[in-house]
């Protein structure tokens, strides 16, 4: 009876152990697949390749994310009118380009330029190919609260900011600017360099010929005053009193509008 008694319990043991020895094995072999880095590891604090990759595609994709960025250097002949450029530690913003030849010595590219700090006025030279280091600047979006003498009230939407700016850098789309529109401006080290108004604005007519319905051979076009003060061609069918649309870029009649 004894001898059953003691071989019992060393069967006992001899399982425990048995799968004591798997439990360590499961969670050993766990711990070696599944590695769990301290706070303190480098591993923990180190950025993936992946995560490093969609910084730069991101950043590629939308320029104007990163705020006054140096060094990018661009040909003259690709800058246009509202980029920001620097020359000799200088910061400029470009007005007007305009491309020259000069017979046998070759092409160039005339600037002009407005100083960002002084607002002085410049223009100067480049070759076709002269590597020119482009600033960007933030772009950001604005809408008009109102116009009084010669400054644009705009509010920040998001954070409710507030900004007076002058209406010159609105260039001639300034005449278009009312409450409630949505602009765009862009800043360099948070001072407006240029705005923007949408492309298309509905406008009213405040003055214009009527119909002349009794003649067979009408003109097609017709001049208009718009409430904003501007004169445009529209359709002969138009009165005064409807709205039109009107593309801001070079102030032509697009369509009546639906309203």
């Amino acid at each position: 009876m004894n001898a059953l008694r003691l071989s019992k319990k060393l069967f006992s043991r001899s399982l425990l152990c048995h799968t004591s020895s798997r439990t360590l094995t499961t969670i050993s072999l766990s711990s070696l697949l599944s590695p769990s880095p301290s706070l303190s590891s480098p591993a923990f604090h180190r950025p993936s390749p992946a995560a490093n990759g969609n910084v730069g595609s991101s950043l590629l994709r939308s320029p104007w994310s990163a705020i006054q960025n140096r060094g990018v250097k661009v040909n003259a002949i690709n800058v246009r009118p509202g980029n920001v450029i620097e020359k000799t530690g200088r910061v400029y913003q470009v007005i007007g380009s305009e491309h020259r030849q000069r017979g046998r010595g070759g092409a160039m590219i005339q600037m002009e330029l407005r100083d960002v700090d002084t607002g002085n006025k410049v223009s100067l030279r480049f070759g076709t190919e002269e590597p020119v280091e482009r600033v960007f600047v933030e772009e950001k979006s604005f809408t008009c609260l109102y116009t009084e003498n010669d400054t644009a009230f705009l509010i920040e939407p998001d954070t409710y900011e507030q900004l007076q700016v002058s209406l010159d850098i609105f260039g001639k789309s300034a005449t278009y600017l009312k409450e409630e529109m949505k602009v765009r401006l862009q800043l360099f080290d948070g001072r407006p360099l240029s705005g923007s108004v949408p492309k298309h604005v509905t406008c009213t007519i405040k003055e214009t010929q009527p119909s002349m319905k009794a003649v067979s051979i009408t003109p097609r076009y017709k001049k208009a005053v718009l409430d904003n003060g501007l004169t445009v061609q529209i359709p002969s069918y138009l009165e005064t009193g409807e709205e039109v649309i009107i593309n801001t870029e070079d102030n032509s009649f697009v369509g009546r509008s639906n309203k």
